[in-house]
């Protein structure tokens, strides 16, 4: 059995998961590999959102056999704005990472991201998936948002959908999270004053299943969520 991570460690991971029973194991395996030779420590946080396949069960035995594994159980499928509040909230970290749970992303990715916060002056690292392995369907819908997003944000992230990212958690506690408004953590944070960088991360096809957090027909709703950003920026009161 694995010794527990310290009260306040180095990074925490927190993975929002939704009927990704197959990918679990992989990933914990994967993640330990990746993460053990972390200075001042890591935790895994999982956060089950609401899922019907035998992730619970999966999830309570990593938790069970490595004490840095915890997990947040959701009971209904919320949506991954909320799995990932819940995961931020439960998180002990000084540094909070976030990363999907299909496998598509790379562990191996994430000590190279934190060196660039805790060597300098950055708040996020926020990855930009070079050579992805997603279908044209939805690396074309990819482009275009991310277009979208920066005309009206007037932001210039290459990769906002990119999941591997890492967050300040100080800063990132003083964010609101709305439903969708997840998709547009790089800007919020930023108006939080965030010094943000972007950096090239690996992209792997998905081995299982198919993608419960993807393109889907919610045109509308994007759009309220992104011009409800666009007021933010707008009306964002300035601390001195």
């Amino acid at each position: 059995m694995t010794p527990g991570p310290p009260a306040t460690p180095t990074l925490s991971l927190v993975i929002p998961a939704r009927d990704e029973a197959e990918s679990l194991a992989l990933l914990h395996a994967e993640v330990a590999a990746a993460l053990d030779a972390i200075e001042g420590g890591y935790e895994v946080v999982f956060v089950d959102d609401g899922s019907v396949d035998e992730s619970p069960a999966i999830l309570a035995g990593l938790a069970a056999a490595d004490h840095r594994v915890r997990v947040v159980r959701l009971e209904t499928g919320r949506g991954q704005s909320a799995a990932l509040d819940a995961g931020f909230r439960a998180a002990r970290g000084e540094w909070i990472a976030t990363i999907d749970a299909d496998l598509q992303n790379d562990p191996a990715d994430l000590p190279r991201l934190l060196a660039y916060c805790t060597d300098g002056d950055i708040d996020v690292v926020n990855g930009v998936r070079t050579d992805r392995a997603d279908g044209l369907v939805r690396r074309a819908s990819s482009r275009v948002a991310n277009a979208i997003r920066n005309r009206l944000t007037g932001e210039s992230v290459i990769d906002v959908g990119c999941s591997l990212r890492v967050m300040r958690a100080s800063m990132l506690r003083e964010v609101k999270l709305y439903d969708g408004l997840h998709r547009f953590l790089p800007t919020l944070l930023r108006l939080e004053g965030a010094r943000l960088i972007e950096v090239p991360v690996s992209h792997r096809p998905r081995r299982f299943g198919h993608s419960k957090y993807g393109v889907s027909n919610r045109f509308f709703a994007a759009m309220a969520d992104l011009f409800a950003v666009r007021w933010m920026q707008r009306r964002h009161l300035k601390r001195d």
